[in-house]
């Protein structure tokens, strides 16, 4: 070795109490020092140092105890709920419902409580933002017609003293909320734009209706809470229980069609506004007829009407400006979509006619704007496989969910929208419509074929007709 060679050790001294370090030269860091002893000749003091930094591998005692501190620096909750909590009320691909969803949780947690409607036999509710308006209606499972914390009296009676008439024999039971979404599903699939946007949300606030258990249950975890804070941090939730339920966009303006429909019996209509009403009512009639709405009276759908105005011009002199024309505008929006999805055609006491088909305005066949609108999307199997997929998805979601069930309530979405094609083709009106034979498409139960691509491929329907009639017609 010669002596240009540059020998460089880096070594870890411990300092003083004191701080001053043991070594001679070095920069401290901490309660340790760092410091470089070089030896070197004369020549090459003038030389640039480049150490061979050695590294100490550290012993098991101490690997053990970084893993401890590791460990023990991690929360007491795992993060599995707190993801599980971060991902309730979100959808990526609809952000701008998912704000709205946000405006009312916040809510909430400022007392912006929901207000319980009055109106209907059911506990709904009118949710409100931080300004206190109303931006949405909450129905939770819970609270349907026949849920066990209905808190309308009404229907509680109806069981009690009319069993053998209680509730609707070809509906799932206390599936509402899920019918409700489905309808904005459907409305969404086939762009109708006639649903105010829906879907199934979780919410927890004091005006809805709980047990006497779980008031007193989050009551007592307060107190645990305030008390003695160590304990009421293992708590997953102090507050109230989330309820779900289904959420749908609050719309202005609206008055129950039943309203606007009697005015316009002595009011009619202008030209214009009477083909775009039309129009609308048809795209109504498309979504009840798929999803089978077996309550769609005139009372549940409603309709938004400006009426036109003739607003006089400032500049008289203008003769082309003598008159600004407000055409007007008029509306429709299909709400109450909880009772529908049937697993079967009605076929007991009742039919649930739809109501809409009195009106004088379903006795003329579907406008060429809505052929174009629908027609190609049902006229494609694999538009429809897709459709029934999405509702599957959906409805899977529920505790109680029948895989067996479900099919049933596919097959007559498909068989409706075989015979509303088949309208459609035949320039029928929505009152011929509605007088077609109630058709069933079922799925074929042998499949074949091992992977899921090629059983996609080989599955057959068969179509069948009810017969059974139900004892009454016309309720």
């Amino acid at each position: 070795m010669t002596s240009n060679v540059v020998e460089t050790i880096v070594e870890l001294k411990e300092c003083d109490a004191g701080g001053e370090a043991l070594c001679s030269s070095g920069a401290s860091v901490g309660n340790r020092t760092y410091s470089v002893n070089s030896e070197a000749s004369e020549d090459s003091a003038s030389a640039p140092l480049l150490p061979d930094v050695t590294f100490s591998v550290p012993s098991q005692n101490a690997a053990h105890m970084a893993a401890g501190t590791s460990r023990e620096n991690q929360p007491l909750l795992g993060g599995s709920f707190r993801e599980e909590r971060e991902e309730v009320n979100t959808w990526q691909d609809d952000p701008q419902f998912t704000d709205l969803v946000r405006q009312a949780e916040v809510a909430i947690d400022n007392g912006i409580l929901p207000e319980r409607i009055s109106q209907g036999s059911s506990g709904s509710y009118f949710v409100k933002n931080n300004h206190g308006t109303v931006i949405g209606v909450f129905k939770p499972k819970d609270e349907e017609p026949y849920g066990r914390l209905n808190p309308k009296w009404t229907k509680y009676m109806h069981k009690i003293c009319c069993p053998c008439c209680f509730g609707r024999s070809c509906l799932v039971p206390n599936q509402g909320y899920l019918s409700e979404a489905g309808a904005s599903l459907v409305d969404v699939k086939l762009h109708l734009n006639v649903v105010p946007k829906t879907k199934v949300v979780k919410l927890a606030s004091e005006t809805f209706n709980y047990t006497r258990f779980d008031r007193e249950k989050t009551r007592a975890k307060k107190i645990v809470s305030e008390r003695f804070p160590n304990v009421g941090r293992h708590f997953h939730r102090i507050g109230l229980p989330r309820k779900v339920g289904s959420f749908q966009t609050f719309v202005e303006g609206y008055k129950d069609a039943d309203f606007y429909l009697r005015r316009f019996e002595s009011e009619p209509l202008p030209a214009d506004l009477a083909s775009q009403f039309q129009k609308r009512f048809e795209r109504l009639v498309l979504l009840d007829y798929i999803i089978r709405n077996t309550d769609r009276g005139n009372d549940n759908w409603l309709i938004k009407y400006e009426k036109p105005d003739l607003v006089e011009s400032l500049d008289t002199n203008d003769i082309t400006d003598w008159g600004l024309i407000n055409r007007g505008s008029i509306d429709v929006a299909a709400i109450d979509n909880g009772l529908a999805f049937p697993f079967k055609h009605p076929d007991s006491w009742r039919a649930y006619p739809y109501h809409w088909a009195w009106l004088p305005y379903a006795k003329q066949p579907f406008s060429n704007e809505t052929k174009e609108l629908v027609l190609p999307l049902l006229s494609d199997m694999n538009f429809v496989q897709e459709l029934c997929d999405d509702l599957y998805n959906l409805f899977k979601t529920d505790k109680g969910f029948d895989r067996h069930v479900c099919e049933r309530q596919m097959s007559v979405v498909r068989g409706q929208i075989l015979n509303l094609t088949q309208a459609l083709r035949d320039n029928k009106s929505p009152v011929q419509l509605v007088q077609m034979p109630a058709v069933i498409v079922e799925r074929s139960k042998g499949r074949v074929g091992t992977t899921a691509r090629f059983r996609s491929f080989s599955d057959t329907f068969t179509q069948s007709f009810q017969e059974k009639s139900p004892f009454f017609s016309w309720c």
